[in-house]
């Protein structure tokens, strides 16, 4: 399985030469456990004890929208925030943040290579590789955060290598990965939790109980101060605005730039996080006015294919689980001034009809595509059958560019959704672009 956006034959870029070359050094794209990475930290020079303070977010879903949101929020008051963030959708160079700004080719080039260099051809892991130039630049460049994105887990994740953080976070835990992180929410959540460090405060998003017991345990276990949605800290909505309040207070602030009811808990959690940054009322309002996170119900509103399917409106979600197929659902139910179609392509590591199960009610049409240059995707006339399976009036189609010209030849002016998977979303950011 190659990764969203991972380098194609044809790139040329230094930065991705090399990351072609480091992905020959494993065979495996994933492989938990932490040996690898301490290792090569530790070769140089341990760059994980000198970041910013550091925000560590793991979860199911949420854990980017929530991120952006902490990073427009600390942004607003001057800070710089580095970020890293996976996977990348167009370019790989989305996943590092220097203090703000996109990451440079020369400087991505050069952290690459220092990496490669110290490695010394040892086995190593695609994800440990891009890990490691990361919390190296951040140990390089002045910031005052450090924003780290967990990529799948917690416990053996790559990230789980900073000692004490500022604070951590746990947005909403669910279902998926249940190969690499077990085959239940206990498992899982505890996979999560592994996060956790002793005495440092965490942040709690809505949970199912099962999940909730397993990192309360873990909290009381390391002596972390918990912060949880629905004890220490609320949010909802009222009267068309965004209401949050915790033992500081009330806040009254617009609903969330980022669309969609799931958003409202994200932000909740991106608020309770600043406030524990010591962050004021102005920041907290920024990350959930100035936020923006791209495959996460964006409007496609110009670009190749945006003018191809025109009239019709044109979206684009990369959520691929059952959870985030329950708040995509939720989010459309809001969007039904139009009829929706959807054009959906997933991979068969992905628990397919659980996603595309809450989206059949609201669906008119359903065209399956495969996703381009991904050897586990789910071929067009499987997925097509599955979505049928669930209610749909589903068929398939041979590419992107099929379905979208007969969606707008046969229903000019409607609404068109790509979703079910980061890859494909990728793949579409990138042909977007002309």
């Amino acid at each position: 399985m190659s990764l969203p956006g991972a380098p194609r034959a044809a790139d040329d870029a230094g930065s991705d030469r090399i990351l072609r070359r480091m992905m020959q050094l494993h065979p495996k794209v994933i492989d938990l456990v932490l040996d690898r990475m301490w290792d090569i930290l530790g070769k140089l020079g341990n760059p994980q004890d000198s970041l910013p303070p550091v925000i560590h977010i793991a979860g199911t879903n949420g854990k980017g929208s929530t991120q952006a949101m902490i990073r427009a929020g600390l942004e607003s008051g001057g800070s710089r925030v580095h970020a890293y963030t996976s996977p990348h959708l167009a370019r790989f160079h989305e996943r590092i943040r220097l203090a703000g700004t996109l990451i440079s080719e020369p400087a991505l080039e050069g952290y690459l290579d220092r990496v490669y260099a110290q490695n010394g051809g040892a086995p190593i892991t695609y994800f440990e590789i891009t890990t490691a130039a990361a919390i190296l630049a951040f140990s390089e460049v002045p910031a005052d955060y450090t924003l780290l994105e967990v990529g799948m887990g917690g416990r053996l994740d790559a990230t789980n290598v900073v000692a004490r953080p500022a604070l951590t976070i746990i947005t909403p835990v669910d279902l998926d990965h249940q190969g690499y992180l077990g085959d239940t929410l206990t498992k899982i959540a505890g996979e999560k939790a592994g996060i956790i460090k002793r005495g440092v405060p965490v942040v709690v998003a809505p949970q199912h109980d099962e999940s909730m017991a397993v990192i309360e345990a873990e909290a009381a276990r390391l002596g972390a101060p918990l912060h949880a949605y629905g004890q220490q800290w609320h949010v909802g909505t009222e009267n068309g605005r965004l209401i949050y309040q915790d033992e500081r207070g009330l806040l009254d602030l617009p609903l969330p730039r980022l669309r969609g009811p799931h958003q409202i808990m994200n932000a909740g959690t991106a608020i309770a996080a600043l406030r524990l940054l010591g962050a004021d009322d102005a920041a907290c309002e920024a990350a959930v006015t100035r936020a923006e996170w791209p495959a996460r119900m964006q409007h496609l509103t110009a670009g190749p294919l945006a003018e191809l399917v025109a009239p019709c409106d044109l979206w684009l979600d990369g959520g691929h689980n059952p959870a985030a197929g329950l708040v995509i659902a939720q989010t459309l139910t809001a969007m039904r001034d139009k009829p929706i179609h959807l054009i959906c392509g997933m991979l068969n590591t992905k628990d397919a009809s659980g996603y595309l199960r809450p989206l059949a009610p609201l669906a008119k049409s359903f065209t399956a595509i495969a996703i381009p240059d991904e050897a586990n995707t789910i071929p067009a006339p499987d997925l097509a059958a599955m979505a049928q399976g669930v209610g749909m009036q589903a068929s398939a189609a041979d590419d992107l560019q099929a379905a979208l010209r007969t969606i707008a030849a046969r229903f000019p002016g409607e609404r068109v959704l790509i979703c079910g998977s980061l890859y494909l979303a990728g793949h579409v950011l990138r042909e977007n672009e002309g």
